[in-house]
Parts: C-alpha cells; sequence; structure tokens
C-alpha cells in the first residue's frame, strides 16, 4: 500500500472523530452552513459574493444558504459601510456558541483518542501534520475555510 492510501486510511479515522463531534452539537447545520458559518468568522464582515467564493459556489445558491442560516439565526447580514447596496455578514452569539461547542467537544474527542497513544507517538503525529500543513501551505493547497482549528468539508447538501 502506498504511504497517500495509508495516510488516506488513517485520515478517515480522524475526519469520523470530527464528523461524530459534528453531529452531537451542530446537528440543527448541514455541512454547507456550517462552513459558512466558519468562513464568516473568519472573514467578518464578509460579502456575499467573497463568500460564494470560498465556499465554491455559484452566487446564488451562497444567497439561499445566507437566507436559511439568517433564519435559524445564525447570521445577521448588515448594509455596507461604503456601499449600502453591498451586504455584509455577521456571526450572532448563538453561532459563536455552537463554534465553542464543537471545538470542546470535537477536542474532547481527539483527547480520548490521543490519551491511548504513547507519548512518542503523538509527538510524531504532532510533528508530522505540522509539516503536512507547512507544506501543503507552500504548495498552496487551498484549506480555506479548513484553517485553525475548524472542520474539513464533508459533501452534504446544504
Amino acid at each position: 500500500m502506498s504511504m497517500a492510501a495509508e495516510v488516506d486510511a488513517a485520515a478517515g479515522t480522524l475526519l469520523a472523530v470530527w464528523e461524530a463531534a459534528r453531529e452531537q452539537t451542530t446537528s440543527r447545520l448541514s455541512s454547507a452552513q456550517l462552513r459558512a458559518v466558519m468562513v464568516v468568522e473568519r472573514h467578518d464582515g464578509i460579502n456575499l459574493r467573497r463568500l460564494a467564493t470560498l465556499l465554491d459556489m455559484l452566487l446564488s445558491s451562497a444567497s439561499r444558504l445566507c437566507d436559511r442560516l439568517v433564519a435559524a439565526g445564525m447570521l445577521e447580514r448588515e448594509p455596507g459601510r461604503t456601499d449600502r447596496r453591498e451586504i455584509s455578514l455577521h456571526l450572532t452569539p448563538a453561532a459563536r456558541n455552537i463554534l465553542v461547542e464543537l471545538r470542546r467537544d470535537r477536542r474532547r474527542r481527539l483527547d480520548d483518542v490521543l490519551d491511548g497513544m504513547s507519548p512518542e507517538g503523538r509527538l510524531a503525529l504532532l510533528r508530522g501534520l505540522q509539516e503536512f500543513d507547512r507544506v501543503a501551505r507552500d504548495r498552496e493547497v487551498p484549506a480555506e475555510p479548513w484553517q485553525a482549528g475548524t472542520v474539513p468539508p464533508i459533501s452534504r447538501s446544504a
């Protein structure tokens, strides 16, 4: 088995841990909605066009997604400061609380697995992931919006 295949198989377990935390804490949000919330968290005040670009969505799809998030109390729309026709997007306190809860649950689940590993294994894992992250960024592998403690993409409809 190639190294890439082995990493792919092992990463599946990591993604399963993340997905379990997502299901537990954000079950009322689809994966696409959660991705949008995380992008808005990272880019507070983002406009709809930029959000659509970062999510690799059509503008109309991103607009419908935001409509659902506003209705769910996760996003607020605000007229732009320089151009009133442009809308900026902001998280609500409810959305921020969900993200805090998601990260707390995900880290608890990761801690549970890491506790079963040897100190050497944990250190090797951390070093390997840090190097992987650095090389991927150097090669400009798109990471947005899955950077800095967010959640990986999961194929599921909005």
